[in-house]
């Protein structure tokens, strides 16, 4: 009874710092200026008494239904969703957004994306390509400490570029388990290792992560292909992961002579870390390097048949889930079902919605403005590249990354159409975003699914501390090798 009176206080206490916040934050935007021609963000306001107060209302409403969906995705992530849904519904009411371009706001490409990737990630496991991953890797020939270290490291990193960032933290986490058990090691460092990687890996293509298709997709003045980001995000991410890779080496090298001590004596008594199974893999193996191949090639085929870009990027993925729910008709409702996250894609349309409301209403563009004065004079990237993956990963590493990065595309848009010279801070505010996940343990998805999982088998509570001491260090990292690549690179 008094723990459930405790945990009705706390949660009513956080709705008021929820709703203090917002109120704040609103006052703050009653500070804005106004845009000098009202009519042409709002004809309905030309013809009222005091346009420039109406406009003020609906800057304050945006930033406030802005603030409010932070705070609940900092504190409520079970109530975000429908704190999303009611602060829409306030910004169609006091017609911040009209249903049309609330319609038009939701990105629905891009959620249309996210669900063939899902469908055919689905598929793929239910059959048994990545359990077939995992097997050889475990009962891969002399293993070592490093060698297993290595090999965990850089699967993380791979396989959130094929996938998706939650699926590839889930089949990992299956490998470090099995292993760890086998050999009676502690499992949160390994987990810890994992995790840091895929966040890392998660930059590596344009499907990695629903912030690099979102990037790619709204980038200007040209959207970025899938072939940009093997050209230019890849490489880099490999450095940020092999960096990474040591830094974790000397951060947590007992835990790594452990296991290379159990793995020497497992070897020596001729006994592998786990059975094998025949698994028919060649047949999701050719799903899976084909469908690669198609949407990488998305760019060629636009400009052969004369599309828009990024059109086959979004009908690629559709096309072959839908091809393998055809012909996989028994297991079709249970993909769709199961396999797409309907919860994260609403939230994310709300999400978008409401970053084109604070674009749509002139509060990003005051923004932009501070952080590179529109007066003609050129801005310095050696400045603004730093600042823009510094307060992406501060950011990040506290709220979920799609958050800050649909706030900061509108910014990156107009500074880059006053200086076209400032096109790469769109891999800056990619690898800010992404990267500074790492630092705390609420910093991305990933590291929930993996705290969740590690507690679930093995009851153990990793402490806020104990992941900040590491992530801190590796987001740190990180973050400076691709601040530093995108500035010597990108010339």
């Amino acid at each position: 009874m008094l723990e459930h009176k405790n945990s009705k206080r706390k949660t009513t206490i956080q709705f008021a710092a929820m709703f203090i916040a917002a109120a704040l934050t609103g006052w703050l935007a009653s500070l804005l200026p106004a845009p000098e021609s009202v009519a042409s963000v709002y004809p309905d306001l030309a013809s009222s008494a005091d346009p420039a107060r109406l406009l003020g209302i609906r800057q304050i409403a945006a930033v406030s239904v802005f603030t409010l969906i932070i705070c609940a995705t900092l504190m409520f992530e079970e109530r975000r969703l429908g704190v999303a849904f009611v602060g829409i519904s306030v910004l169609l009411a006091l017609k911040v957004l009209t249903l049309s371009e609330f319609v038009h706001s939701t990105e629905l490409h891009i959620i249309l994306l996210l669900v063939g990737m899902m469908t055919l990630v689905g598929v793929l496991k239910d059959m048994g390509l990545f359990t077939w991953i995992i097997q050889s890797i475990i009962n891969a020939r002399k293993m070592t400490g490093f060698k297993f270290v290595a090999i965990l490291m850089l699967l993380s990193g791979i396989m959130p570029g094929i996938v998706d960032e939650v699926t590839s933290i889930v089949f990992v986490l299956a490998l470090v388990f099995q292993v760890c058990d086998t050999l009676k090691l502690r499992p949160t460092p390994f987990v810890l290792m994992s995790v840091m990687a895929t966040n890392i890996g998660s930059t590596g293509t344009m499907l990695g992560n629903p912030v690099g298709i979102l990037i790619g997709t709204k980038a200007t003045p040209d959207p970025l292909s899938f072939g940009d980001f093997i050209v230019h995000a890849t490489p880099i991410m490999f450095l940020s992961l092999l960096s990474t890779f040591l830094v974790l080496l000397v951060h947590y090298r007992k835990e790594i002579r452990l296991l290379d001590e159990r793995l020497a004596e497992r070897r020596a008594s001729h006994m592998g870390l786990g059975p094998m199974v025949a698994i028919p893999y060649r047949r999701g193996l050719a799903i899976l390097i084909g469908a690669l191949a198609f949407i990488a090639s998305h760019h060629v085929i636009e400009h052969l048949l004369g599309l828009e870009a990024n059109t086959m990027l979004v009908a690629a993925p559709l096309a072959i889930a839908g091809l393998l729910m055809i012909f996989r008709s028994h297991r079709a409702r249970h993909y769709v079902e199961t396999s797409i996250e309907w919860w994260s894609l609403l939230f994310f349309m709300m999400l978008f919605a409401v970053s084109f409301a604070l674009e749509h209403c002139g509060v990003t563009d005051v923004i932009a403005g501070q952080i590179a004065p529109a007066d003609g004079a050129t801005p310095s990237r050696y400045l603004l590249t730093p600042l823009i993956v510094a307060m992406t990963a501060i950011g990040s590493a506290f709220v979920d990354n799609i958050v800050f990065v649909s706030t900061f595309i509108p910014i990156i848009k107009k500074i880059v159409a006053n200086a076209p010279s400032m096109q790469p801070l769109w891999w800056a505010l990619l690898f800010g975003a992404c990267f500074g996940g790492n630092i705390t343990a609420i910093g991305s998805t990933a590291n929930l699914v993996a705290i969740s999982m590690l507690g679930k088998r093995y009851s153990i509570k990793v402490a806020f501390i104990e992941w900040l001491k590491v992530g801190l260090l590796v987001g740190f990292v990180s973050c400076a090798v691709a601040t530093a690549v995108v500035l010597t690179y990108f010339k």
